[in-house]
């Protein structure tokens, strides 16, 4: 009779080894002594547990199309299969004479005229093995679920912004990239400013050098949604659609990714038409009956006109002309420009008002920081508490992630701090500045800059039927009422 050797390891790091080699060393000599020629020697390396197997496959397609009968001469039963899923097929061909099989270290021969105590042996040590797969899976199932209780990365690749580590204990860990991080930071807030598409953000990180993935992807509009989409940027890990503290750095605060989900929503339901295309006001205005999005669509590759998207079927809808609806807008901006003498008695009134509050900032960030030291105490003691066995696993994950959030909370709160007068009084002479000439920093600026400004200065554009209705942001409103004053009334 023919043989054939299945020889199989589930994995690469066995077959680099001796398992491999041994086998087929051990099936020879039997194959030998039962005076068998050898027909093929199979090495193969795959799970028996997968639901393809496509070695195991080729091997019963041989033995099919084959007129002659073989002896499939195995080290172990769960070599040969550790699941029932493979059993009718072989039962069938050992019922029809063409397949024996010879299972070495269970002693087992298995072939046409076989009793049922012999078949019985055969589906135990299936059993067994299947059961052992079974182990294996609830052990991993298991070590995944205290991972994820310990705010742990359960996955081999981290997001996109971080990076696997090996630290002098051998202990993995993730940290953030340096090269990447940077990157994904922008895209959330560029997305933020409400005037930036998928694709635009897209193809601005292109020109800035985006660096490729551990993949060696470079960056796609999928790229720019998925992390856009994803929490851990932000200290949550979404594992199969629930969401779970980690313990690694954040990249972001959870109000900047709460508001990037805001915008994303919005236009998920109310969508942007010629998202791509260069037009100014797109995404910026709502219509002022239904509340809706208002479209922006460029005709004969010129002109650009608006509309209600009218997504809820109650508006009428009237194309108008980008020109029209910038008049008003024009008409805002130069009711905002202020004189030199003007722009520096507001600009002292500024640097007062910073002064008052620095002491009432000075306190809050002490009180923050009191807050956290407290929320630290807090989790050490909690750890302390569930090694000891005085609270339950469930008890100690609710509680671990709302200390966590709280000081995730405070930390973000106390980053806010963190040069927060300089700043106000710097960006309050920015704004000083461009207050004076508005409207021709607005004209001479380029698309990006332009939308950029209209968020600046305008908290609302709502179109009300053919009429574009601005609406100034404070404190520009405010500032804005001494341009027909000779004081500044502070």
């Amino acid at each position: 009779m023919k043989a054939i050797i299945f020889a199989r390891v589930s994995s690469k790091d066995q077959e680099e080894g001796q398992s491999i080699p041994s086998q087929v060393r051990r099936l020879t000599e039997y194959a030998l002594k039962k005076n068998f020629s050898i027909e093929q020697t199979f090495q193969v390396t795959e799970s028996s547990s997968k639901d393809t197997r496509k070695q195991f496959d080729q091997i019963m397609a041989f033995v099919k199309k084959s007129k002659q009968s073989y002896a499939l001469i195995i080290d172990t039963i769960d070599r040969l299969q550790r699941s029932f899923r493979e059993t009718p097929l072989l039962d069938e061909f050992r019922k029809q004479g063409k397949l024996e099989l010879h299972f070495l270290r269970e002693g087992l021969i298995v072939n046409q005229q076989s009793n049922s105590a012999q078949l019985l042996q055969w589906d135990v040590g299936v059993l067994f093995a299947s059961s052992y797969v079974r182990q294996l899976s609830d052990n991993v199932k298991r070590s995944q679920e205290q991972c994820i209780k310990n705010g742990q990365w359960v996955f081999s690749r981290p997001p996109y912004g971080y990076k696997n580590v090996t630290l002098p204990t051998s202990q993995k860990d993730i940290h953030i990239n340096q090269e990447q991080a940077p990157f994904v930071v922008k895209m959330f807030e560029l997305y933020a400013q409400g005037n930036n598409s998928f694709n635009t953000i897209t193809l601005k990180m292109r020109e800035a050098g985006f660096p490729r993935t551990a993949r060696g992807k470079s960056i796609t509009v999928r790229t720019v949604e998925l992390i856009l989409n994803n929490p851990f940027y932000m200290g949550l890990m979404r594992i199969k659609g629930e969401l779970h503290p980690h313990k690694y750095a954040p990249l972001i605060s959870e109000a900047l990714f709460n508001r990037v989900q805001k915008i994303m929503h919005k236009r998920h339901k109310s969508p942007v038409q010629y998202a791509g295309k260069p037009i100014l006001l797109r995404g910026l205005v709502s219509c002022k009956n239904c509340q809706g999005a208002v479209s922006g669509y460029i005709k004969k590759e010129k002109y650009v006109y608006y509309s209600c998207h009218n997504s809820k079927r109650i508006c009428v809808k009237k194309n108008v002309k980008e020109e029209k609806l910038l008049e008003p807008i024009y008409s805002a901006l130069d009711n905002l420009s202020l004189n030199d003498e003007q722009i520096a008695k507001v600009a002292r009134y500024v640097e007062r008002h910073e002064k008052e509050e620095r002491a009432e900032i000075e306190k809050m960030h002490r009180e923050a920081k009191e807050k956290l030291q407290v929320t630290k105490e807090r989790i050490s003691k909690l750890i302390d508490m569930h090694v000891d066995g005085q609270i339950d696993a469930d008890t100690y994950r609710l509680k671990l992630e709302e200390y966590k959030r709280m000081q995730q909370d405070l930390i973000v709160e106390l980053e806010s701090y963190n040069g927060n007068e300089q700043d106000e009084i710097i960006a309050a002479q920015e704004a000083l500045a461009l207050m004076k000439e508005a409207k021709e920093h607005f004209l001479s600026s380029n698309l990006d800059e332009k939308q950029q400004l209209l968020g600046f200065f305008f908290s609302n554009l709502q179109l009300d039927r053919e009429n574009l209705v601005p609406e100034v942001r404070e404190p520009f409103k405010t500032i804005a009422t001494v341009h027909d004053q000779h004081e500044w009334r502070g």
